[in-house]
């Protein structure tokens, strides 16, 4: 397969972008194809894969390309003729032969072959930062590997009906008119999964506000919420929104959803999304310090916590964050998701219920959080059910949910279980 120069220094240069200006690869992609309009498919296809794979792979194309493994996180010591080798060996390993030209470094494939077959450490041949093979050990056992592994697997695309304006045969029939084949995902009564890898966001379907893209294990977490039409909900870390919309579909846009964050541009999505979907019972609102919280105690029938996380179940989609996430990092999450949680929850009326949810895999941020809530607060609170999805047992992501109901009465001398509860899985 021959690759275009002009298309092999874009990838040498956005590549230089994402490790050396530590820019997200998903916005370094739709920027290049902000700036290259007339590319085709075939050209935006191989340079969308060039760029994930060998951010993906990142530290194993490093050690492949013959450079020292020491250096694989140091940005001064990432330049343009490393990024080269980097994606040399990447072409290399997937069967390709490099492009010729004489002034490029000299690769030779049989030396990236050979290095491929060598004894390394499983962090390097998973392409994970140290810190994340130690923790991920500490944490999760003999479920890691598997866990790694199923990682570094490119994730599908799923779309979730949106069911105010259609049901999941419409949809497919609508996207199949477009060109889109899909199939219905299993025990996901809302999801779609996209046969191919596709941009549907030009498509007449999601302009008319038929559907979102979200995970399936995703589209999960609203119906676990158990909200009703009519009812009083919060989304108190609602970001873009996408779980606020499939709530508000849930309730036949019926009731009210406040949707809080604490950045205001998100919120803004939040309203422009809202507005392709239909829904006109989310009132967007910043959170102006704890005042905010305050002001809110008990009035809340239901209250979703999808709480700032370290993103771990979802690096199958973003695989560049585990080299700008830190074990000190997750430190810092854990206590904000702890703060979080503790004043938060004081926004569910008696008798209501709260889900606390991440997208994470670490018991750290799951149930461990709510094992050391219930600790405090067991009399007050009671754990309904707990969900658990990882990424090595399907298509879907890693994430945690956890359903805890607000006693109407306290109970005195309630007991709290060593584990919180039986999950789900």
């Amino acid at each position: 397969m021959k690759l275009p120069p002009h298309l092999l220094d874009e990838i040498i240069h956005s590549l230089g972008e994402v490790f050396s200006g530590r820019r997200y690869a998903d916005k370094v992609i739709e920027h290049a194809f902000k700036r290259h309009r007339k590319w085709g498919s075939r050209d935006r296809r191989l340079f969308a894969e060039s760029i994930y794979e060998c951010v993906r792979w990142w530290r194993w194309y490093w050690f492949l390309a013959g450079l020292p493994d020491a250096e694989h996180a140091d940005q001064e010591s990432i330049n343009p003729e490393r990024l080269y080798r980097v994606w040399a060996a990447y072409w290399i390993i997937t069967g390709r032969e490099l492009p010729r030209d004489e002034n490029a470094p000299e690769i030779r494939p049989g030396d990236v072959l050979k290095r491929a077959k060598q004894e390394v450490p499983a962090a390097i041949r998973a392409a994970i930062p140290d810190w994340l093979e130690q923790r991920g050990t500490q944490e999760l056992g003999v479920k890691w590997p598997a866990l790694r592994e199923a990682l570094n697997q490119p994730a599908d695309v799923f779309l979730r009906v949106n069911t105010l304006k259609g049901d999941r045969r419409s949809l497919r029939e609508a996207l199949g008119q477009e060109g889109f084949e899909t199939e219905a995902v299993q025990d996901v009564p809302s999801a779609l999964r996209l046969k191919q890898r596709a941009n549907t966001f030009g498509s007449k379907a999601f302009k008319g506000g038929l559907f979102e893209v979200q995970d399936a294990a995703s589209q999960l977490i609203a119906p676990f919420l158990q909200p009703e039409p009519g009812q009083r909900v919060i989304d108190a870390c609602a970001g873009g929104g996408g779980k606020a919309l499939h709530i508000a579909a849930i309730m036949r846009n019926k009731g009210r959803i406040l949707a809080l964050d604490v950045h205001a541009w998100k919120l803004a999505e939040l309203r422009k999304r809202a507005s392709r979907a239909g829904v006109d019972i989310i009132e967007a609102r910043e959170i102006d310090g704890s005042k905010t919280v305050k002001r809110l105690a008990k009035t809340a029938d239901r209250v979703l916590l999808d709480v700032p996380c370290s993103g771990l179940g979802v690096l199958r989609r973003n695989p560049d964050a585990k080299w700008k996430l830190t074990s000190a990092e997750v430190d810092r999450l854990n206590a904000l998701q702890a703060e979080i949680l503790e004043s938060y929850s004081r926004m569910v009326a008696p008798g209501g219920k709260l889900v606390y949810a991440t997208c994470s895999i670490l018991p750290s941020e799951n149930e461990q959080q709510v094992q050391a809530f219930l600790a405090k607060h067991g009399a007050e609170w009671t754990l309904e059910e707990e969900l658990h999805r990882t990424p090595e047992r399907g298509a879907f992501d890693g994430f945690y949910a956890a359903r805890l109901c607000r006693n109407a009465v306290p109970v005195e001398g309630a007991e709290v279980p060593g584990a919180a509860g039986e999950g789900v899985s």
